[in-house]
């Protein structure tokens, strides 16, 4: 079977699951469990599972950076992908090939007889069970929403990452951070470690950990770090790492991600030892396209998946620290269900010009919603814009950002945000270099490029 068909076959698998489950979530343990059991699915290896609001992507990215480094095999869930289907699965730092998920695939559909899962069920248990396939030192599993009825945490970790904690997905997690908070700490398992990189948790978490008898390391007690412009430290319960490079992933966060990844290898380290030189090269070449992905060309490029206001709010934040540009023009396209009043207060004092877009996903806002929202606000006082805005709507992201470098000088900066969709819509014929006044064209390709989209349940 030759690659363009092992792909067509995994699609028409993907097409099956979206209409097995009347519902695209619908938060239950029970399905899984029961599956998991019958296929037998469990990991001799140690698993890492990581939940958060935002920072879960970076601190799988890189737990697996550095383990690799470290001379492990290591497989990672990791979600949701930007082009193909098969970047949710990564062995020994790569995405597996289509053809090698198809018979994970069947096996699931051969276990569930009459049982209707839905698609993040059905693909979550055939990673898993393509994961468990391998011979690993290392799995990282990366939770989709929340924690407690995710269907990632029908395994049990023996390590557990909660990065940071904020409001989204509220219809499922409930109305305040003690609410969300509550339902991440469910991915802790008694007596066994659980990492807590917020630097300012809900006591619910807390709370948890005591009542089940985790062993809970939080940030600013258990482990520490500090540095200045060439360098930082961390220290934990017993081990320390000093002169260490900071990360190659951007952003204000990326140092409190991090510390969790170096607590969690703490945590581990009887089982899984690793270097100074591990931690070293390992943050040093850590990649995770889409996440304050700064594309340089003229005007520059900023890639950023950020969909709720806390990691909007970081995405400003490292806006204003990039330096001097004489205009930002924003390409944004979003889910209907997000706080779009919020993000767009955040980022209405950085951005001259709007270019809102359509979404291929029927639960996306319109432009035409997005931009009407935008003048509502500006009509009304909510937001401090710049003196002269402009606003324009766009059917596809890529068209947004083509208009957008249409008008740029090269001197401007072009930051596209708002959904894994936006961004997927506008590196689908590879990352785009930007010519000031010219159509955006493809320089390559990025990692997977191609045919294909996004799944329908976990676009943000």
């Amino acid at each position: 079977m030759d690659k363009a068909e092992a792909q067509e076959r995994l699609d028409q698998w993907l097409a099956h699951c979206e209409h097995l489950h009347p519902k695209e979530i619908d938060m239950t343990l029970a399905r899984v469990a029961r599956l998991r059991d019958a296929m037998g699915l469990k990991f001799e290896a140690p698993v890492v599972m990581v939940a958060g609001t935002n920072g879960k992507g970076s601190t799988c990215a890189m737990l697996e950076a550095i383990a690799l480094q470290a001379g492990y095999r290591v497989g990672l869930y990791i979600k949701p992908h930007l082009l193909h289907f098969q970047e949710r699965c990564r062995v020994g730092g790569e995405p597996v090939e289509a053809a090698s998920l198809l018979s994970h695939f069947e096996a699931v559909e051969a276990a569930r007889g009459d049982i209707a899962l839905t698609y993040f069920e059905f693909t979550t248990l055939a990673i898993l069970s393509r994961l468990a396939a391998e011979p690993l030192d290392l799995v990282i599993l990366e939770v989709g929403l929340g924690g407690r009825l995710d269907a990632v945490n029908a395994i049990d970790a023996d390590c557990s990452v909660i990065t940071s904690v904020d409001l989204d997905h509220t219809e499922y997690l409930g109305p305040d951070r003690e609410s969300v908070g509550r339902e991440k700490a469910h991915i802790m398992r008694a007596g066994r470690p659980v990492v807590v990189s917020d630097p300012v948790p809900p006591t619910s978490i807390a709370v948890y950990a005591a009542e089940i008898g985790a062993d809970l390391r939080q940030l600013g007690r258990d482990f520490s770090y500090n540095g200045d412009r060439q360098q930082w430290q961390w220290v934990g319960r017993a081990r320390r790492f000093s002169g260490l490079a900071y990360p190659a992933l951007r952003g204000v966060n990326q140092l409190l991600n991090a510390a969790g990844v170096l607590a969690v290898f703490e945590a581990l380290y009887e089982r899984l030892p690793i270097s100074a030189q591990a931690v070293r090269t390992g943050l040093a070449l850590v990649e995770l396209p889409g996440r304050f992905q700064v594309v340089p060309g003229q005007p520059a490029l900023v890639l950023d998946v950020a969909h709720n206001p806390h990691a909007v709010a970081a995405l400003a934040q490292n806006l204003d620290q990039m330096g001097f540009f004489p205009r930002t023009h924003a390409v944004f396209g979003a889910m209907a269900d997000k706080d779009v009043a919020q993000i767009l207060e955040r980022m209405a004092p950085l951005v001259d010009a709007w270019h809102f877009t359509d979404l291929p996903v029927a639960r996306a806002s319109t432009a035409v919603a997005l931009a009407q929202q935008f003048e509502a606000m500006r009509a009304q006082g909510r937001l401090k814009c710049p003196a002269q805005v402009l606003v324009a709507q766009h059917a596809d992201p890529l068209d947004a950002l083509t208009a957008a470098a249409a008008q740029a000088e090269a001197a401007d900066r072009i930051v596209v945000f708002g959904s894994f969709y936006t961004v997927s819509g506008v590196i689908r014929k590879g990352v785009p270099r930007l010519v000031a006044g010219r159509e955006a064209s493809a320089q390559g390709t990025t990692q997977g490029s191609g045919p294909g989209i996004l799944s329908p349940e976990r676009g943000h």
